[in-house]
């Protein structure tokens, strides 16, 4: 499924405001849409800054009009919304303590403190509120607070605020709207008639001119939330909405929503029996059932034929280790809080209990990277060995905090395809490059095509390493990724602490992106774990170490390709790729004999010899999402064939039993990863 583009608004022209007149009065004397998807709701200026409409410069200062319908303007239109939103909750829950309120992707927020959870009725009672506010047209105006003092003062009655007052330069801004920029302002919203103030908020802004410029909005959860998603702080009530700049961008959205819910792994894993989170396990802590399992086989049996191609070798580590292993690759230093607490084991005691020989501590592996170095390090190493790429299918553990797992995508427990590679200085553009093209191309191959690179570089609080080494891997990274010719996009101090990397994002079906393959370049792990090899003047030299994730894990790759295939995967990693149905029990004898030739080419294939008519037992398999439904009646029994039933309803009748298993056989082998129907799917002596 291709997922709905809203239209794209034509880019605006850039206009000046004159010394004390304002931006609004500046976009409208150029004549600049007011209404619908194009209208103008604020400003960029020449620094990058979005400007309210009311912005009066002191000096002639040239503006980019930013429109509702681009992302930079809905994010300030559901900033806006999100106001509107915490103006209802106090109207109706006077009580209620304002937390924050930040735009998101696709939608905003609000958090608060009540005395009780809302409900689904007062969601709808706030929605009808919201929308008598919209109405009202209440102006949006910006107000600075001359100091600290005052705020303190103004905002005496919310401690959430009070506090973000005082951590003003702590504070994440790119979440909290509340400050930031310098100075401490309020937003009033005012009577379009008196001039009165209604409501007002602390906020850095900017926001739209008027509550009318919120076309279109819906009330979509509520979900209990951390004040600054610290587990030791107070919970709050955070409900989650969205807006756009148009009614028909909300309904595509909210269609697109609705087949996003259609298409959710975790709900699909249960339909078609194929993993689920059993409470005795524990929480990010999947099982997979039989089907699953078979998905999950091909998955990776594929993966290691193309590995295999590739050059690499296998490698295999255990789960746990002491935990002097990582503090020499730095994980216990930087990456503590993400691993599972020290398992303290080896220790004797005598019968007074007197220490008699000391224990250690263990720790199950967050990362494969250190086993690796150990395998590289346990013997002398040539130039002529390099590059050395070793690979794992290597289970890992990740103390991820309870509210952010979420079914495959964010788990406990994950096996990574992980690959280390080993390369000479000199070898690295050249393996960056292939290996690049070796990832896409594997990604291709289970019918993900659509890509964009995200280059993460160097937190400049939270590294280790030198400079020029810094440097060198970015740069490496950087060409390689432009050489592919994909959109590359930048991710300023999004790297780990101890290389930059370049994240492959994928789109699915429904143009959602995921982040899939990671490619990063390492030179302080080989420092740490001292790695060397011969050069050929026989002098001991450093290898570069390149770490490489395809799937990032077996278990978020599953779940991914669930929700791109809405479960209907293609025929060569589908669970059951061909059921039997007859149409009567004397048919029965004919289709075992169709399913024994198939499963002797490798084809997974049943028979349903169940009491269920013909056409529920098509339904229920329809429902399953099996590729290859096979039909036979008296005719196909007499003449020695089958007919086909598709997913979509198309039929094919007549195909003599040869023909049927040498196509199912060979669109398998082919690993089409379309559905097959009428009209892709024509074997041989197919009657139509």
């Amino acid at each position: 499924m291709s997922r709905p583009q809203a239209p794209v608004p034509e880019p605006t022209p850039l206009v000046v405001v004159a010394a004390g007149t304002t931006a609004g009065s500046a976009v409208r004397e150029a004549g600049l849409p007011g209404k619908g998807p194009d209208a103008v709701v604020v400003v960029r200026d020449a620094e990058g800054r979005l400007r309210d409409l009311s912005w009066a410069p002191s000096e002639d200062t040239e503006v980019e009009p930013v429109a509702a319908g681009t992302e930079d303007g809905r994010a300030v239109i559901r900033h806006s919304a999100a106001h509107v939103l915490a103006q209802a909750v106090q109207q109706l829950f006077p009580e209620a303590k304002l937390g924050i309120g930040p735009p998101v992707k696709d939608g905003f927020y609000y958090d608060f403190d009540v005395e009780r959870p809302f409900t689904p009725e007062d969601l709808r009672a706030l929605e009808k509120r919201m929308k008598q506010i919209i109405k009202g047209s209440q102006r949006f105006s910006r107000r600075v607070v001359d100091s600290v003092e005052a705020a303190r003062e103004e905002l005496a009655s919310e401690p959430y605020k009070l506090e973000l007052v005082d951590l003003k330069s702590e504070v994440d801004t790119s979440e909290v709207m509340e400050v930031g920029g310098g100075e401490l302002t309020v937003y009033d919203n005012l009577d379009p008639r008196t001039g009165e103030r209604v409501w007002g908020d602390l906020c850095r802004g900017p926001h739209v001119p008027t509550t009318r410029h919120i076309p279109a909005f819906t009330l979509t959860r509520v979900a209990a939330a951390y004040w600054r998603g610290n587990e030791r702080n107070p919970q709050l009530q955070r409900i989650y909405g969205t807006a756009w700049e148009s009614t028909e961008a909300l309904d595509r959205h909210l269609e697109l929503l609705a087949e996003a819910e259609r298409r959710d792994h975790r709900r699909l894993g249960a339909e078609l029996d194929l993993f689920s989170f059993p409470d005795e396990v524990g929480s990010g802590l999947p099982v997979f059932h039989p089907k699953g399992g078979l998905v999950r086989r091909e998955l990776e049996d594929y993966s290691r034929r193309r590995h295999e191609e590739g050059g690499y070798e296998f490698v295999y580590s255990p789960h746990i280790t002491k935990g002097a292993l990582f503090e020499t690759s730095g994980h216990l230093g930087w990456y503590r809080d993400g691993m599972f607490p020290a398992m303290h084991l080896d220790e004797e005691r005598d019968e007074n209990g007197v220490v008699r020989r000391q224990g250690q501590d263990y720790y199950l592996k967050p990362m494969n990277c250190p086993f690796h170095n150990l395998i590289y390090r346990s013997r002398g190493r040539s130039y002529r060995e390099l590059p050395l790429r070793l690979f794992e299918f290597g289970s890992v553990y990740r103390y991820e905090k309870s509210g952010v797992v979420h079914g495959l995508t964010r788990v406990r427990g994950m096996t990574q395809d992980d690959a280390h590679i080993y390369c000479t200085p000199d070898q690295l553009q050249d393996e960056i490059r292939s290996l690049l093209t070796f990832v896409l191309d594997l990604l291709r191959d289970y019918g993900l095509d659509d890509f964009y690179l995200e280059l993460s570089t160097r937190n400049e609080e939270k590294y280790v390493g030198s400079d020029e080494d810094w440097e060198r891997a970015t740069d490496a990274l950087r060409a390689a990724a432009e050489a592919s010719g994909l959109e590359l996009v930048l991710d300023p101090g999004g790297a780990a602490f101890y290389a930059p990397k370049i994240s492959v994002q994928a789109r699915d079906a429904l143009g959602r992106t995921w982040q899939m393959s990671t490619i990063q370049v390492d030179m302080q792990l080989p420092d740490r774990f001292d790695l060397e090899y011969t050069a050929p003047d026989g002098s001991r030299q450093r290898p570069v170490m390149v770490h490489r994730a395809l799937f990032g894990s077996i278990e978020r790759f599953f779940g991914v390709l669930t929700e791109h295939y809405g479960g209907a995967f293609p025929a060569w990693l589908a669970p059951v790729q061909v059921v039997g149905i007859p149409i009567a029990s004397d048919h029965v004898e004919h289709l075992l004999g169709v399913a024994e030739e198939l499963r002797s080419r490798g084809v997974r294939v049943e028979v349903d010899t169940s009491d269920d008519r013909m056409q529920k037992k098509i339904r229920t398999h329809t429902t399953q999402k099996v590729p290859f439904m096979v039909l036979a009646g008296a005719n196909d029994v007499e003449n020695g064939a089958v007919s086909f039933r598709f997913r979509d309803g198309g039929q094919l009748n007549g195909v003599p039993v040869a023909d049927a298993v040498a196509a199912i056989v060979d669109w398998i082998g082919r690993r089409e990863n379309t559905s097959p129907t009428a009209g892709t799917f024509e074997p041989a002596g197919a009657a139509g």
